[in-house]
């Protein structure tokens, strides 16, 4: 029996990468596999649903979902720990962990597929690393079909013509922050990676690859792109900070992108939970609408999970303060 894990993923897929970036810290043994026709069949084998990264263990077991994966290793693989001893950070790095793989990836998928500069490049590199070795023309009819059914699952993340400005400028005073932010450290919570700096790198790492986005961080965060490239393979030079020391900065990260984030996920589980078909809620005096269901339904499930994980430290009260002076608590605390 192999004792490595293969993972099937795609350069292209940010909660692929992050799964890579994971492995890559934590120096478990694993092979990386480009899900491409040679291996689409043992792929199949393992994925119960047809999403990458798909994880086959040593024992031929699979693991799929890129938190899920993470939280399995962890207990087999603790150190290097990306867990902060202090319960308050702890818990902060895992918030900003569900905020990268929820938030994070509306920035990423909108920037992706709304404007035609992108869709083509993004297209063209998908189905360049799906039909390795095929000729342009070959690849072409692929590059047109990709590119009209992704466009017409850009409202999968809630992207449409009212929110587009909300997810802009989302985008880009989140990065101004940590940018801000990440002046002061090499990773989110001082000298080593945490749960968060794998859950958010690695969108803002496929953003960067695409036109539009990478333009814009290239122009505007040369230390957040120096921090997604370094998480590629990530290693500690130091400890983690406290968490008065982190405040500063990480306030204002949490009080302007997580809170929008946590803003928008409470409204779209109360419109599950009351079977309406739309959503509407205010971001910061403007109207976010969109339609509710299918992805819609795991978002739901994550906020509770994540407010699970709150009301484990509730009683800490720096963090409860500090996630009252970002506006954040009010949807942790119900």
């Amino acid at each position: 029996m192999s004792d490595l894990y293969r993972i099937f993923g795609s350069e292209m897929s940010p909660y692929s990468v992050k799964v890579r970036s994971y492995f890559r810290y934590k120096q478990i043994p694993h092979e990386w596999l480009l899900r491409q026709g040679d291996n689409l069949e043992e792929y199949k084998k393992y994925a119960r649903l047809p999403i990458v990264p798909t994880i086959a263990t040593p024992e031929d077991e699979a693991l799929q979902d890129s938190t899920p994966i993470m939280e399995t290793l962890d207990a087999k693989f603790s150190d290097p720990s990306i867990h902060p001893e202090d319960p308050a950070l702890c818990f902060l790095s895992q918030l900003i962990e569900e905020f990268g793989d929820e938030w994070g990836n509306k920035w990423m998928f909108h920037y992706r597929w709304a404007r035609e500069v992108d869709q083509i490049a993004t297209a063209k590199r998908l189905v360049g690393e799906m039909m390795a070795g095929a000729s342009e023309e070959q690849m072409a009819p692929m590059i047109s079909n990709v590119q009209e059914r992704m466009v017409g699952r850009i409202g999968v993340v809630g992207s449409n013509e009212t929110t587009a400005p909300i997810i802009e400028r989302s985008f880009q005073a989140g990065i101004a922050l940590l940018e801000a932010h990440l002046s002061e450290r090499p990773y989110l919570f001082g000298g080593r990676p945490c749960f968060g700096d794998f859950g958010l790198a690695a969108q803002i790492n496929a953003a960067s690859t695409d036109p539009t986005a990478g333009a814009l961080l290239r122009e505007s965060a040369p230390l957040t792109c120096e921090w997604h490239e370094r998480m590629l393979s990530p290693i500690a030079v130091g400890a983690f900070e406290s968490l008065s020391a982190l405040r500063p900065t990480l306030e204002p990260f949490l009080a302007g992108p997580v809170r929008i984030f946590l803003t928008w996920s409470a409204a779209n589980a109360m419109a599950i939970d009351s079977g309406a078909e739309e959503m509407t809620v205010d971001i910061d005096g403007q109207a976010w609408t969109q339609s509710v269901g299918g992805p819609q339904k795991y978002h739901s499930k994550s906020l509770k999970e994540i407010r699970r994980k709150y009301q484990a430290v509730a009683t800490h009260s720096e963090l409860s303060e500090l996630l009252a002076q970002a506006k954040c608590l009010e949807w942790l605390a119900q």
